[in-house]
């Protein structure tokens, strides 16, 4: 990540616009000492994915669909608190956001083509079943009296 220039990079030429990133600061919980007390060092980042004009269409339409357990009126908020400096906690959240976004807005996987077992490979495992019941029958009680 190139650090908070003006956008976020989602795949390919599709970044998202700062301008469109809504950012809220508050008191993280966790060990920080005596500084912890007067600084705002978690960071809430907030992306309005249905108002958005910078995702094409179908890639809106893609993410709203898959994010819809996370939306709240269209919005998707991603928090950081693991680190100490707020600049690191903004860090990782745009690298969370974008990836979040990348993942929702990526095509589906082509469906699977069924195939047929060939018949030598079908056959050759029932062959080696048939020996190795032969083999254990060799091994029962009746041979040994």
């Amino acid at each position: 990540m190139d650090g908070m220039s003006g956008s976020h990079v989602i795949r390919g030429s599709v970044s998202l616009p700062e301008a469109e990133l809504m950012w809220r600061f508050s008191r993280s919980s966790g060990p920080g000492g005596q500084h912890v007390n007067t600084s705002d060092s978690k960071v809430e980042l907030s992306f309005d994915l249905a108002k958005t004009e910078a995702l094409p269409a179908v890639w809106k339409e893609r993410a709203l669909e898959r994010l819809a357990g996370r939306l709240v009126d269209g919005v998707v908020t991603v928090r950081s608190s693991e680190h100490r400096s707020q600049w690191r906690n903004r860090e990782a959240a745009a690298v969370r956001l974008t990836a979040l976004l990348a993942e929702a807005t990526a095509p589906p996987p082509k469906p699977r083509k069924p195939t047929r077992i060939p018949r030598g490979i079908n056959e050759r495992r029932l062959r080696q079943k048939k020996q190795r019941s032969e083999t254990k029958q060799g091994r029962s009680a009746r041979n040994w009296g």
